[in-house]
């Protein structure tokens, strides 16, 4: 098969090749369960688990001890919020979150709200940045969480996280960020955050595995387990460690910490050229923020053409996607960008492109081209 350029970095990235490497033995030779305390399979299973805990939590400038690994994000994300619940349950409970989260989040409060929580769904600018002083506004005297993202998984849009997080240790509340998107691509601090989800398939690690970070130094309630049986990870999320996704997990944490700041730097080069040479196409528009964002995405809206021709064509040769992948089965126009006032045409329209460490210069030129080929051609017929 001939593989189209990937340019959807933000769906998935590959393993690199020196995690793979790290993960190899754990199929075979050190086999063992890290739970079993009692013999050396389970001692060399364990070190390297811990040892990757480590590593991950280097990563995002937390304690170790403060890591707890899951199946992925979208299971950090549901132990945080429904755990949170649970930990309130009996009490009033407010939170607060935002119309342009992932729909792992969005999905998780809608669910807590027909258990009895109260949810306040923040709007957005038409650059997709929440306004503080609304955020401030909206936080009432029993509001138990503050959950928003790092950066936008479609738009590359930063939140002012700093800012949320002094706002919430100002009121006592528990502040929330998913920082899939965001953890390995820019520098991440845990200051001020008592919540945070990150994946290791976002990062050049593999599939199945992420993480819930859980801040220890604080008097608020922690999540409680959803998952029960056998107490693992301390008790937070019981089942059998997938040692060696873990150990993947551990070693692309390990590499990006070292690389990350180069690597953003030649992106942001190399996405700015892709943008400004699609954007030299007639009625094409950015959607977000030139400003604060990542640095290796981009969000372009195409006038003119129908978007799910648009997308097919263009995936022939240049792989891309319109929005998050856990949605991009749905012909619906992109949350993010209703959200943002982008009207549904438009919206169904508009392709996100993620770039990664594979991308090259020649990739992007030829992506440039391709895609102005397709959009001349779909306008003309």
């Amino acid at each position: 098969m001939q593989y189209p350029i990937y340019l959807d970095y933000n769906a998935t990235t590959p393993c690199l090749p020196e995690v793979i490497e790290a993960m190899l033995p754990h199929f075979g030779t050190h086999f063992g369960n890290a739970a079993s305390k009692s013999h050396p399979y389970g001692w060399v299973a364990e070190n390297a688990v811990e040892e990757a805990r480590e590593n991950v939590a280097n990563l995002i400038g937390a304690k170790s001890k403060e890591i707890i690994f899951t199946s992925g994000a979208t299971e950090a994300i549901n132990l945080g919020i429904k755990g949170t619940f649970d930990a309130y349950l009996g009490e009033k409970q407010h939170y607060i979150t935002c119309k342009t989260e992932h729909k792992a989040v969005l999905d998780t409060f809608t669910e807590i709200e027909k258990r009895g929580a109260e949810v306040t769904f923040l709007p957005v600018d038409s650059q997709g940045n929440i306004n503080l002083g609304e955020l401030e506004e909206s936080i009432l005297p029993y509001t138990k969480m503050i959950c928003l993202m790092w950066a936008n998984n479609e738009t590359g849009i930063i939140h002012p996280v700093e800012k949320i997080a002094q706002l919430a240790e100002s009121r006592n509340i528990i502040f929330f960020t998913d920082a899939v998107q965001a953890a390995g691509k820019i520098p991440v601090s845990t200051k001020g955050i008592h919540l945070m989800a990150i994946s290791a398939h976002k990062l050049y690690g593999p599939k199945g595995v992420g993480a819930l970070y859980v801040r220890h130094n604080h008097e608020l309630p922690k999540p409680l387990a959803q998952i029960h049986g056998g107490g693992h990870e301390k008790g937070m999320r019981s089942g059998t460690l997938n040692v060696p996704g873990i150990i993947g997990f551990g070693k692309a944490a390990e590499l990006r910490l070292g690389e990350m700041k180069q690597e953003g730097e030649r992106l942001e080069i190399l996405r700015n050229k892709l943008e400004n040479g699609l954007l030299e196409i007639p009625k094409t528009f950015l959607n977000g923020s030139q400003e604060i964002r990542l640095p290796h995405v981009t969000n372009i809206a195409f006038g003119g053409v129908e978007g799910e021709e648009l997308l097919k064509k263009v995936n022939q040769k240049v792989a891309v996607s319109s929005g998050s992948a856990c949605t991009s089965i749905s012909p619906k126009p992109s949350h993010v960008l209703q959200a943002m006032g982008i009207n549904s045409d438009l919206g169904r329209a508009s392709i996100r492109f993620s770039l990664g460490k594979g991308t090259t210069e020649k990739e992007i030129e030829d992506a440039i081209s391709w895609v102005k080929k397709v959009v001349s051609e779909l306008r003309n017929s």
